[in-house]
């Protein structure tokens, strides 16, 4: 008997027994972040969108210049070209995901100018500003010029100057004392109009005081305003969920929308713009009042701007069920369509809705 035993704990069977193994699949599981929250007064916003000027850089003056040697007085022209201009480039990467780096002017360097004894200028480096996937670039009128949908991909926003030619390089058989070289070209200059269409793999859509800034500071680090009146939230946060497979899922707290978003009213389109490329969407809802009906307002605003959102992952959250009337519109609720009840308050059942939020991330990755 005790040899049976010490095999249980072991985990080993005997040899009269048959040793069976049961397959489990993985579930990854979410990860709560140890490490306290930030207690300074300044709150970083999202931006999602900004204005930028691009100032690429001149090329490098040509040398006109002339060798003396010890043993040849004349032994003709040695200019060196001048340097090229460094471009402005837009490059997207998962790495970044708001533009609040992007200065209002950005410039690149100058090329060098030439020198004598065939000596060329350096050419100067070129500035990589890295942008969010999904940034969408415009001009002053407007038109989309390039979608920066996919990692890696480049827009050259300034290209840099040309450097200018040396004497060196007008040397022929009829002119063999050129005493003329080219100036470098000076570097483009545009304005562009940058919007980030992707700013998050989730996002939260939901009536103005839903309890949305609420869920998002219970599921992330993130630290938007909470108060009891509708509009608190006048920029986007973002806040990120880890899963113990190293996963890293951004959860977006979009502005309320109220009927007539779809119109722009309200903050309208300029958010509404964002669900488009989110891979999945949670409908939170007010449970404290008609949840139902709050459902209806946001699928009808959603089809409006979007009729192609309808059929994108999402799943239905009913919030405050800690409250007594949040409780009872829930379960009113239940019985007509698949929803789950939380409370962003005090923590109920928000571990559910993170294995949700994966299940849709994984869903909108295939």
């Amino acid at each position: 008997m005790r040899l049976l035993n010490l095999f249980k704990r072991l985990n080993i069977a005997p040899v009269n027994q048959t040793v069976r193994f049961y397959a489990q699949e993985y579930t990854p599981k979410p990860l709560r972040s140890l490490k306290g929250k930030s207690t300074r007064n300044t709150v970083q916003y999202y931006v999602d969108s900004c204005r930028v000027r691009t100032v690429a850089g001149n090329g490098g003056d040509g040398c006109i210049s002339f060798l003396s040697a010890w043993c040849k007085d004349h032994a003709g022209p040695d200019g060196g070209d001048g340097g090229h201009g460094g471009h402005v480039i837009f490059q997207a990467t998962h790495t970044v995901k708001s533009l609040n780096h992007c200065r209002s002017v950005i410039t690149a360097k100058h090329g060098e100018r030439g020198f004598n004894k065939d000596c060329n200028g350096k050419n100067a480096d070129h500035v990589v500003v890295s942008v969010p996937l999904g940034t969408i670039v415009k001009d002053s009128s407007g038109r989309v010029l390039a979608d920066l949908d996919s990692e890696g991909v480049m827009f050259v926003a300034a290209r840099g100057g040309a450097g200018g030619r040396g004497n060196k390089f007008f040397l022929t058989d009829t002119e063999q004392a050129p005493d003329i070289a080219e100036l470098g070209a000076t570097g483009e200059t545009h304005s562009y109009s940058l919007e980030v269409r992707s700013m998050a793999h989730v996002g939260l859509l939901g009536a103005p005081n839903a309890g949305k800034s609420t869920l998002l500071r219970a599921l992330t680090r993130a630290r938007p305003t909470v108060a009891p009146y509708p509009f608190t939230t006048l920029h986007p946060h973002i806040g990120m969920v880890l899963y113990d497979d190293y996963e890293q899922i951004a959860i977006a707290d979009l502005p309320g929308l109220i009927p007539g978003s779809s119109k722009n009213y309200g903050l309208g389109i300029q958010f509404l713009q964002h669900v488009e490329r989110c891979r999945g969407l949670i409908y939170l809802l007010d449970g404290s009042t008609d949840p139902l009906e709050q459902y209806e307002s946001l699928t009808y605003e959603i089809t409006q701007y979007n009729a192609e959102l309808a059929d994108r992952s999402h799943c239905v959250v009913v919030n405050k069920i800690d409250l007594p009337e949040g409780r009872r519109n829930y379960e009113e609720l239940k019985k007509n369509m698949d929803v789950i009840g939380i409370s962003a308050k005090t923590g109920l059942n928000l571990m559910e809705l993170l294995h949700i939020v994966r299940k849709m991330y994984d869903s909108g990755e295939s």
